[in-house]
């Protein structure tokens, strides 16, 4: 074979392997959506959160969806339970009604005050925090207290509650493929809501 030829099959193999590597991405953007970009990234970065973690978060907790309502009566992305929200709103001066759970950019603002206000709580320590955000500060402090669990990220399974377990495992997983996805946070482009 000329070195022309093995020139052009190699190029024409790394075109092949960029073009497969955009159909991957775009296929994993979709799993992974990141909808509502502009909201995340400026209440993570007014609440020094990562903005990926914010991401992680609403994937676990209502899969984008603003409308989200639990069976225990959790509403909108951040899945904020009422008394918390009403709370949270109470600190931070805002109104409060319950239909304003469903807007997006009001649930991420509460959302993200309230998980940043558990980072504190647990010194800076996310897994904690993740931890209190599903299963509750007060049941993470007598799991720590009692020894129970340690409070590490290795030490997961030690949690008592299998849905906390598995809520912390599956948030920061996916915090990790939200960063491998979409790279280094870029505020959102557009001046809409959509994160496009």
């Amino acid at each position: 074979m000329r070195p022309a030829d093995r020139i052009r099959r190699r190029l024409l193999a790394l075109v092949v392997l960029v073009l497969l590597a955009m159909g991957v991405r775009a296929a994993l953007m979709q799993v992974y959506p990141l909808q509502y970009r502009e909201f995340i990234g400026d209440c993570a970065e007014e609440h020094g959160i990562d903005p990926y973690l914010v991401a992680a978060v609403i994937r676990a907790e209502s899969r984008f969806r603003p409308e989200a309502t639990s069976p225990q009566g959790a509403r909108g992305l951040m899945q904020l339970m009422p008394d918390t929200a009403r709370w949270v709103a109470g600190q931070t001066g805002l109104p409060y009604d319950d239909a304003y759970l469903y807007d997006p950019a009001y649930n991420i603002r509460l959302g993200c005050w309230y998980l940043a206000l558990l980072i504190r709580e647990f010194g800076g320590d996310p897994v904690r925090a993740l931890a209190a955000y599903n299963g509750g500060m007060t049941n993470v402090h007598n799991w720590l207290r009692d020894r129970q669990w340690t409070g590490e990220r290795h030490t997961l399974p030690q949690i008592p509650f299998a849905e906390t377990r598995h809520y912390v495992a599956n948030v920061l997983r996916d915090q990790r493929w939200y960063r491998l996805i979409y790279g280094a946070w870029r505020p959102a482009r557009t001046g809409g809501d959509d994160g496009a």
